[in-house]
C-alpha cells in the first residue's frame, strides 16, 4: 500500500516529490503519531486524485477515495474532537460567506460527528491548495458543510395552515411539530398578525421556530391583508418578517392570503400592485413570498390575478372543492395559473364545506389522496391543507400515508416528475437555478453539484442523505430593502 501510495502521491505532486517521496509521504512517516492521521489522508486523496485525473469517468475510483480519506479521518476521530465539544442550538443563524462569495449560516457544532456516530459517513470535499510547497492546512481537511443562504426557500412537500393557534394541539409547539413529523409535513403556515390586533403572534414565534427548526420544518408566517391601507399592510407583513427569536430564528417566509371583495377586501390592480410592490422593496430580491389566492373560475372572473401575483415568487391557489372532483380542480387551476411562470402550491380542503354549499363533513381520505395524486402528476413542488383545527384523523391519515410529495435520495432516474419538479423548485429558489421542467437534466445537476460546492458537500450532482438534509435545513432568509 505504501509503495502504490507513494508512486500515485509523487504523479499527483509533479516536483513537489523527492527521493524521500511527497511532503504527505514524508510527515505521515515522521510526524508526531497523533497528527500523522493527517497526512496518511492527505497520502491517500493524492493517489486518488492521481487515479482520476487519468481516467475521470472512473466514478468507482472517485468513490473508493472519497471512502479512503473518510475512514481515515473517522478513525481519527478529527471530527468527534472538532465538532463535540461545546453544545449549541440546532440552527446557528448569521450570515457570513463561503471561499465562492456565497452567503451561508453555518451548521451547528456536533452536526457532522453526529452523522458518525449513526454510521454515516462524513461530507468530503477536495483540499484546497496549501502555501507555495504544496502544504495543506490539516485543520481545512474535512470542511463542515454550511447552509447557502443567498435566497430564501419556497416551500416544497407537505404543509399545514394554523389559523388559531390554540386550536393546533393546544398550541403546544413540541405537540405541534410532533404531529407534523409523524405525518411527513415540511412545512407550516402560521398565522402571526390581523387588521385589529397588528401582529400578535411574537410569542408563538420565540416558542415555535426553534422546536419546528430543529425538526427541519420550515414555518411561513401568513397574514389577511385587506388592502384598504396597502402600507399599513406591508408594516404589519414586516412586524413578522423581521420578528427574531433570542436565539436567532426568523421564519422562513411571508403568505399573502388576499381574498376577494366578497370577504371584505379591497383587491383592485392598484391596491395589489401597491401592496406587492411596496412589500417586495421592503425585502428586497431574495426574500420568499407567496401569494395565496382564489382558484380561478367563472365566479372570480374580475379578481386581478396578474397584479395581485407580480411581485410575489410563488402561487397558492386555494382549490377548495366542496362537492366537485378534486382532479378536476386542481388540473384546472394549474393550468389557469401556469401562465404566469410561478410555481404553484395549491392549498387543499381539510375543512367541512358543508356551510360553503359543499358537501358535509371532511372530504374522505380516498378524495384527499386522488388530490394529492393528481398534483404530483402534475408536477407540484408541494401541496397544503386548510386547516390545523379543523382536519379530522381521516385526513391527518391520508395526509401521512400519502406515497405523493416525499422528497427520496438516490438515482434520479428512479424519482417521478412530481419529485424532480420539487427538488428543480427548491434548488432554483435558493439561488441555483434549474429548469423547472419535471425532467432532470443536465441543468439540473449542475444546479445541484452548484449547491453541493457552496455547501461544502461532496460533489455529485445526486441528492444524497446529506445534501436533502442541508437543503431542508432552515434559516434565517435574507432580508435586503432595495434602494
Amino acid at each position: 500500500m505504501t509503495g502504490r501510495h507513494g508512486s500515485a502521491g509523487s504523479a499527483a505532486h509533479g516536483a513537489g516529490g523527492s527521493a524521500g517521496g511527497t511532503w504527505a509521504q514524508r510527515l505521515a512517516r515522521t510526524a508526531p503519531r497523533p497528527v500523522r492521521v493527517f497526512f496518511t489522508a492527505q497520502v491517500g486523496f493524492d493517489a486518488w486524485r492521481a487515479e482520476l485525473a487519468a481516467d475521470p469517468d472512473r466514478h468507482a475510483i472517485a468513490l473508493r477515495g472519497v471512502a479512503r480519506l473518510a475512514l481515515a479521518l473517522a478513525l481519527a476521530g478529527v471530527l468527534g474532537a472538532a465538532t463535540v465539544a461545546a453544545p449549541a442550538p440546532v440552527v446557528t443563524v448569521g450570515l457570513g460567506v463561503n471561499a465562492d462569495g456565497v452567503p451561508v449560516t453555518p451548521l451547528p457544532p456536533g452536526a457532522v460527528a453526529a452523522r458518525l456516530a449513526a454510521g454515516q459517513p462524513p461530507p468530503v470535499l477536495p483540499l484546497t491548495p496549501g502555501d507555495p510547497a504544496g502544504e495543506t492546512d490539516a485543520a481545512a481537511v474535512v470542511p463542515t458543510p454550511v447552509v447557502p443562504a443567498q435566497r430564501g426557500a419556497l416551500p416544497v412537500g407537505k404543509g399545514m395552515w394554523i389559523w388559531l393557534a390554540d386550536q393546533a394541539e393546544g398550541g403546544d409547539p413540541g405537540a405541534i411539530v410532533a404531529r407534523a413529523q409523524d405525518v411527513g409535513l415540511t412545512h407550516l403556515y402560521v398565522r402571526t398578525a390581523s387588521l385589529r390586533e397588528g401582529f400578535y403572534a411574537a410569542g408563538l414565534l420565540d416558542a415555535l421556530l426553534p422546536v419546528a427548526h430543529a425538526a427541519n420544518i420550515r414555518v411561513y408566517a401568513w397574514d389577511f391583508p385587506y388592502l384598504d391601507d396597502p402600507g399599513g399592510d406591508v408594516a404589519r407583513a414586516l412586524a413578522a418578517i423581521s420578528h427574531t427569536t433570542a436565539d436567532g430564528h426568523r421564519v422562513d417566509g411571508y403568505v399573502a392570503d388576499i381574498e376577494l371583495p366578497s370577504m371584505g377586501v379591497n383587491v383592485t390592480p392598484a391596491t395589489a400592485m401597491a401592496f406587492g410592490e411596496g412589500l417586495r422593496r421592503a425585502v428586497g430580491p431574495n426574500y420568499p413570498l407567496i401569494a395565496c389566492v382564489p382558484r380561478p373560475s367563472a365566479g372570480v372572473a374580475d379578481y386581478p390575478f396578474a397584479e395581485v401575483v407580480h411581485a410575489f415568487d410563488a402561487i397558492a391557489p386555494m382549490v377548495y372543492w366542496l362537492d366537485r372532483d378534486p382532479i378536476g380542480d386542481i388540473v384546472g387551476a394549474l393550468r389557469d395559473l401556469s401562465p404566469f411562470g410561478k410555481p404553484i402550491l395549491p392549498v387543499g380542503q381539510a375543512y367541512d364545506g358543508g356551510p360553503e354549499g359543499g358537501r358535509r363533513g371532511v372530504p374522505p381520505r380516498e378524495e384527499l389522496i386522488r388530490f394529492m395524486q393528481a398534483g404530483d402528476r402534475q408536477g407540484v413542488p408541494a401541496v397544503s391543507w386548510w386547516s390545523w383545527q379543523h382536519a379530522d384523523q381521516e385526513a391527518w391519515d391520508a395526509i401521512r400515508d400519502a406515497a405523493e410529495f416525499r422528497l427520496p435520495v438516490g438515482d434520479p432516474a428512479g424519482f417521478n416528475r412530481g419529485q424532480v419538479q420539487a427538488y428543480q423548485t427548491l434548488v432554483s429558489s435558493l439561488g441555483f437555478v434549474a429548469p423547472i421542467d419535471g425532467t432532470w437534466g443536465r441543468a439540473t445537476t449542475d444546479a445541484v453539484v452548484a449547491y453541493q460546492q457552496a455547501a461544502r458537500l461532496p460533489l455529485t450532482g445526486v441528492i444524497d442523505e446529506l445534501t436533502r438534509a442541508i437543503l431542508l435545513t432552515p434559516f434565517a432568509p435574507p432580508i435586503q430593502p432595495q434602494g
